[in-house]
């Protein structure tokens, strides 16, 4: 596979950042980074372009024409982005200029001598989409979870330049930053996950979760309706395709019926291992272990199991 000549990585957050910066790196020979805020920034790239701090004045929807320059001098191959919504209204802004489109939510990216082929979840995770650019300067939103994180590598062996500011027509500023609600979990990172679904008949009972948990060494997700319908957990928790997609050692499906939305959002664990009553539950045609019985039953004894 030949690589692209340089390859520019944008994300507001760290973490999002040393994602895209380790897969731009399987398929770019540099990397460059474009990044405001903290100088103390830690990334495996080649280049790091420093807009300069963030403040009330200066947010990321005012650096767009900063950006736009930086992207129309140097000519990257490809620009890697993240989903978040400054990381899309960025993509969506170069594109305009650079008279090319964005290829949103992308799962999967190949290289070929022709081209840069993609794919992406549609029908709610049932299909994939493949797309195809020949020419130009190739656009990518990814989602978190698609490459692991590069831990490793700071900018001190990176060269950063320092950018001028170009100041947009019309500015935006902060008014007041309030503190959001939530957890700072991040189940990306995670080996093992206990997945919590609607086989739980309570909130009570979600001890039996946490336990197992606890004995296992894991971290604790759930599906979509536990998290968006009971409340029972934060947004953060919530697994599956408009959640986190993790690549666990182990995944823990308990109560999980296994529907297409949640799978894809856990399908990539090295193991899967799925408890729930129903013998017909979707997750068993997926998971690699399955044990058929009520949770309730079956916690108890797996908890008695590892004690002993």
């Amino acid at each position: 596979m030949t690589k692209l000549k340089n390859i520019w990585v944008f994300a507001e957050k760290q973490q999002n950042l040393n994602e895209l910066c380790a897969g731009a790196a399987q398929f770019g020979e540099k990397v460059s980074v474009i990044w405001a805020g903290s100088k103390e920034l830690a990334c495996s790239a080649d280049v790091v372009y420093y807009l300069g701090e963030l403040d009330n004045k200066k947010v990321f929807e005012n650096y767009i024409p900063t950006i736009i320059r930086l992207i129309k001098d140097n000519e990257p191959n490809m620009f890697l982005v993240d989903t978040s919504k400054n990381g899309r209204l960025i993509a969506g802004a170069v594109a305009a200029v650079s008279k090319t489109s964005v290829l949103t939510d992308i799962n999967e990216i190949e290289l070929f001598d022709d081209g840069v082929q993609t794919k992406r979840m549609v029908y709610g995770g049932a299909a994939f989409k493949t797309e195809k650019i020949t020419h130009g300067l190739v656009i990518v939103c990814i989602p978190v979870g698609v490459f692991k994180p590069n831990i490793i590598g700071i900018t001190g062996n990176a060269k950063i330049i320092s950018v001028d500011f170009v100041p947009p027509a019309v500015s935006v500023e902060c008014i007041e930053k309030r503190p959001k609600i939530g957890e700072t979990v991040d189940l990306r990172l995670a080996k093992r996950v206990v997945g919590v679904g609607r086989g739980f008949p309570n909130e009570k009972s979600l001890s039996l979760a946490y336990d197992f948990a606890d004995a296992v060494n894991a971290e604790v997700g759930c599906t979509r309706p536990v998290a968006e319908e009971e409340k029972w957990f934060a947004k953060e928790r919530y697994l599956g395709i408009s959640g986190t997609m993790i690549k666990p050692d182990i995944y823990f499906g308990i109560g999980v019926s296994g529907q297409v939305q949640h799978m894809v959002g856990v399908n990539q664990a090295h193991t899967i291992v799925a408890v729930n009553k129903d013998k017909n539950a979707p997750i068993f045609k997926q998971a690699d272990y399955g044990i058929v019985g009520d949770l309730k039953n079956v916690i108890p004894e797996l908890l008695a199991l590892i004690k002993r």
